[in-house]
């Protein structure tokens, strides 16, 4: 019965993006040829209003159908009229599906920093694109060093995102392990924490120093699974645990818009101490279930 439900799943959220996709694919068609910042401005936020309809339909009929258990920890004061950064940990594709449950319509239209390889999923990967949601390369320390303007690249996929920020309010939503945690890359990382792979300070870095003084705060997100290998099939089929999301607002700290991430050593220090300091509170925290 189990596999029956994912099928079902699978054709449901198959349906609802089809239904979208059609007036999302035209309306893509039409800001490629609208002339002019503003009204290609007014379509983006039509594509907002499309794509933030596809993540309703979904939960609806996920809510009802899939019946998911979910114990979400909100703050106070969130708000659809002000940007937000939102950091998290990563244990599955159903995180986005959590993170939409509980945050849907209180925040703006959120943004990802997606893996570039992302964008050849059919339908969605073109509505990402057409949301301007960042595509990045996955590079290591190494690769950056030899590929300097591959690295450049993804600054300024992050530099546009920031820039569109200033003329609309967007939750900027960043997975800051970079990938999934399963055991083996805990293993291959050496990672110093128990529940958590190593984060990366540069994405966060540049979005704090580029838009910071635009940001109403920080929410820091940890997401628990009782089922300690949790996948989305599992979660499409219901065979899904509990799952725990805690969310806690953060200020902007005065340091942080303006930072020099790439150029400045102390800068570059001072973001790293702060993150890796986050971490160590996140690592506590999932500990304690």
């Amino acid at each position: 019965m189990s596999t029956l439900r994912g099928i079902v799943s699978l054709l449901l959220l198959t349906l609802t993006t089809l239904l979208w996709g059609l007036p999302l694919l035209l309306l893509t068609l039409v800001k490629l040829v609208t002339p002019g910042h503003r009204l290609r401005l007014a379509v983006l936020r039509l594509l907002n209003a499309i794509a933030l309809n596809w993540i309703g339909l979904n939960l609806w009929w996920m809510r009802h159908w899939l019946r998911p258990r979910l114990e979400i920890e909100l703050p106070e004061g969130l708000s659809r009229q002000h940007g937000w950064l939102v950091l998290s940990n990563h244990r599955s594709w159903t995180d986005i599906f959590v993170l939409f449950f509980a945050l849907h319509r209180r925040i703006p239209m959120p943004r990802f920093f997606l893996k570039r390889q992302l964008i050849w999923i059919p339908i969605v990967g073109l509505a990402w694109w057409a949301l301007e949601f960042p595509f990045m390369r996955r590079m290591t320390a190494a690769q950056r060093a030899r590929h300097p303007h591959l690295a450049r690249r993804d600054q300024q996929a992050t530099e546009r995102m920031c820039q569109r920020a200033h003329e609309m309010p967007i939750a900027i939503f960043n997975f800051v392990e970079g990938t999934r945690f399963t055991p083996a890359k805990l293993a291959t990382q050496d990672s110093p924490y128990r529940h958590l792979l190593k984060p990366r300070a540069g994405g966060v870095a540049q979005v704090l120093s580029l838009l910071g003084d635009q940001l109403a705060g920080i929410l820091d997100v940890t997401l628990h699974y009782d089922n300690p290998r949790p996948t989305f099939w599992g979660y499409l089929c219901g065979r899904e645990d509990r799952i725990v999301m805690h969310t806690r607002l953060l200020p902007i700290e005065e340091w942080m818009p303006g930072g020099n991430y790439q150029d400045n050593a102390s800068d570059k220090e001072r973001f790293h101490t702060w993150i890796n300091a986050l971490w160590h509170q996140k690592d506590e925290r999932l500990s304690h279930f």
